[in-house]
């Protein structure tokens, strides 16, 4: 059994009451790793523009 299937069986044995709490739970970690893309994207950004921001960089990307 994978952990997926695992976690399923688990939920399915919750009471009804405290499924929208595994809910929540589920929505904060998916929340979580979408922050944690965003907080990398971010700090790329600061390298990366070292790059982008060059004339060459216009150059190349003038036709498109």
């Amino acid at each position: 059994m994978n952990k997926v299937e695992i976690i399923k069986s688990e939920v399915e044995k919750f009471p009804e009451p405290f499924l929208d709490e595994v809910l929540d739970f589920v929505h904060f970690l998916k929340g979580k790793i979408i922050s944690g893309k965003m907080a990398t994207a971010f700090a790329s950004e600061s390298s990366l523009k070292k790059d982008w921001l060059r004339p060459e960089e216009d150059e190349a990307w003038q036709n498109l």
